[in-house]
């Protein structure tokens, strides 16, 4: 798809006044209109809806139904909410729930899916995973004593990964392919179908972390055939800090597995307090000890808005956001010891756009600490000198990424970056 843009504020004003989805952002609780938020990638905004929610869930649910509430809403939400992601993620009912963390899920499916494919001592990842999934990967492997070989693929530059070299890897003794749909340094892509397809002729089974592109992305888990999948809530689902994970198991594959951490609330029926576990039919059997209910609650009122706003209308947005922020880049930055991280082909990049510069840390900084009134801008930074731009289409504007370019080539050529520490904070 080709855009045409201008260099102009007034023309990121424009793409602001035509855009379908403006109204959402009066969605969200924005105090201060000269704050770029700009990590919606790591942290969503917060809703007014949540807000309405838990005021609704701790005052009436909890202060006055009390343990009702567990009947009346609560035992249900894993379930319910996994039916709503399903509806953005292309998976039919039954097949999500909203459980744990992202890495107790991807333990958990990892886990069951060596188990199922005993005999194989193979598994294949590669070198932009995500660390907790490597690290949750390497924790079997040494449980297991050493059975299995994780097989990391490389990138010729270090931005992509050909759809080859995994391949490559894939051989008889592979037992599982795990991989994150986006990437979340440089933003890559994965094409899940093909990755799928090509592990699925060798009797592979494959596991996505969708954590990066669920709520932004075109994901068609049933169409693509995934096997099993896990994301988090709180990037561009706003389920907020900490919120529970989810996690997907196509239904044929359902009763072919079982779950490692058999806890109460996947018992076949939890209250009636058996001293022997009886799995849950389906997916339930996969949640573990009592859900976090007040994090539970916050998920649903924003995904609601994702489903208002339309997930094929978020996903264009998206991409016309992101294809604006490179266009400015080229025009203002790439002169500037700035190098593009992120991939070229919008179709094989996710929703953030990362900047590369040798003094990234202290440039970030500069954005969040200006020395003189004007915009606060919050990126975030991934060594070792990556600059990431998240773009959230319910309430990222044209202006504000308009803005933000302008405001890194003005910290670049006036050296303001200089002024500040290279020592790294705790959370960055």
């Amino acid at each position: 798809m080709a855009y045409s843009f201008k260099t102009e504020s007034g023309f990121a004003r424009s793409l602001d006044i035509s855009d379908p989805l403006k109204k959402f952002r009066k969605k969200f609780v924005i105090t201060n209109e000269d704050i770029i938020y700009l990590d919606g990638n790591s942290l969503g905004r917060l809703s007014f809806a949540v807000k309405k929610q838990l005021k609704k869930t701790i005052d009436i649910e909890w202060g006055e139904n009390l343990i009702g509430s567990w009947n009346n809403s609560w035992y249900a939400k894993s379930m319910e909410i996994g039916n709503k992601i399903a509806l953005i993620t292309g998976a039919s009912p039954g097949e999500i729930i909203v459980c744990d963390n992202t890495s107790a899920n991807l333990y958990k499916l990892a886990y069951t899916a060596l188990k199922y494919k005993a005999g194989r001592t193979e598994i294949v990842s590669d070198c932009f995973n995500f660390p907790t999934d490597l690290y949750i990967l390497q924790g079997i492997i040494s449980e297991t004593g050493g059975r299995y070989q994780l097989k990391l693929a490389g990138s010729g530059n270090g931005i992509t990964v050909k759809t080859a070299e995994i391949g490559s890897l894939i051989e008889k003794m592979t037992a599982l392919v795990v991989l994150s749909h986006v990437a979340f340094k440089s933003s890559f892509k994965y094409d899940i179908q093909e990755i799928t397809r090509l592990a699925h002729k060798k009797g592979v089974l494959v596991l996505w972390d969708l954590s990066h592109s669920v709520g932004v992305t075109e994901i068609q888990l049933n169409e693509w055939d995934v096997d099993l999948a896990v994301g988090c809530t709180y990037k561009y689902l706003n389920g907020g800090p900490g919120s529970p994970a989810f996690l997907y198991i196509r239904k044929d594959l359902q009763e072919k597995l079982s779950s490692p951490l058999q806890g109460w609330f996947g018992d076949r029926n939890p209250f009636l307090f058996n001293l022997d576990y009886r799995p849950a039919e389906g997916i339930r059997k996969f949640l573990s000890g009592t859900p976090p209910v007040l994090n539970l609650m916050a998920i649903e009122p924003a995904l609601d808005i994702i489903q208002e706003a339309g997930i094929k209308n978020i996903v264009e947005k998206s991409k016309l956001q992101t294809e604006y922020l490179i266009f400015l880049f080229k025009k203002h930055l790439r002169n500037l010891g700035f190098k593009s991280g992120s991939p070229v082909k919008v179709e094989q990049r996710g929703s953030h756009v990362t900047i590369q510069h040798k003094e990234g840390y202290r440039i970030c900084q500069a954005m969040i600490n200006p020395k003189k009134p004007g915009f606060k801008i919050i990126p975030d930074f991934r060594e070792p000198d990556n600059i990431r731009l998240g773009i959230a289409p319910l309430y990222t504007t044209f202006e504000e990424i308009y803005h933000s370019v302008i405001r890194l080539k003005e910290i670049a050529e006036t050296g303001e970056y200089l002024s500040f520490s290279e020592k790294r904070g705790d959370v960055t």
